[in-house]
């Protein structure tokens, strides 16, 4: 540590974990040390620690969680807003993705999801929940509708492929899509099984999906990690 230059002590420390991050030498989930046993070993205070980590936390290369301590984020996914699926997002960049289906049910159509697919509300709807991981660590809660001529999609296949890959063997080709982006608190049982907390923030999509004759085929609303995952545009000026 250079203690009589102009560059201040805790941006050392951050500029130090930054390059261990980047080389892999700390690895994606590895744990640090806590601030008392860095600030040991480097002759250095408690606060200047934990200023040099909170630096890497707000730049999205470290999270905190309760119980566990701080640990480096896994690669984080950045999707394109584009009409595709997160798992062939993943496939497209070299991401392992992995699927839990956590609720597969034919359900009354509730108001707004008859709404979104139009169709008459209570009528027969397919009502799939997904958990989505990458690399083996969770990224996103899928929730999805489905009109009654979309209801025999399987369990199986959604844990085996991504669902638009499901829905293009069986001659389903979605077209068009209108889609809403935000955020919000984790609700429920949401923050424990993205591993965050219980009500930590969140990224929230609604889309409905429609084929070429205009006929809506899934309602979506995902919930995604922001630490794990941000959505990519260009913009264009007229």
């Amino acid at each position: 540590m250079d203690r009589t230059g102009p560059v201040p002590l805790y941006f050392q420390v951050s500029s130090r974990l930054e390059a261990a991050i980047r080389s892999g030498e700390i690895p994606p989930g590895g744990r640090l040390e806590n601030e008392i046993a860095i600030g040991q070993r480097l002759g250095l205070s408690r606060p200047t620690v934990r200023r040099a980590i909170q630096e890497l936390v707000d730049r999205g290369l470290l999270v905190r969680r309760r119980g566990i301590g701080t640990q480096v984020v896994q690669g984080q996914v950045t999707r394109q807003v584009e009409l595709t699926s997160l798992f062939d997002d993943l496939q497209n960049t070299q991401h392992t993705p992995g699927t839990t289906v956590l609720t597969h049910e034919v359900v009354p159509a509730p108001t707004n999801v008859a709404s979104h697919l139009g169709v008459p509300e209570g009528s027969d709807v397919l009502h799939v929940r997904r958990l989505r991981t990458a690399d083996g660590s969770p990224v996103a809660i899928l929730e999805n509708f489905f009109p009654a001529e979309v209801t025999e999609l399987t369990r199986e296949e959604l844990e085996q492929r991504g669902l638009y890959q499901v829905l293009r063997a069986r001659g389903i080709a979605i077209r068009v899509a209108n889609q809403r982006i935000g955020a919000r608190r984790a609700h429920d049982d949401e923050g424990g099984l993205l591993e965050i907390d219980r009500d930590g923030p969140v990224l929230m999509m609604e889309r409905t999906a429609f084929d070429g004759a205009g006929q809506a085929i899934e309602f979506g609303v995902h919930i995604y990690r922001p630490d794990r995952y941000s959505f990519e545009t260009t913009l264009v000026a007229k």
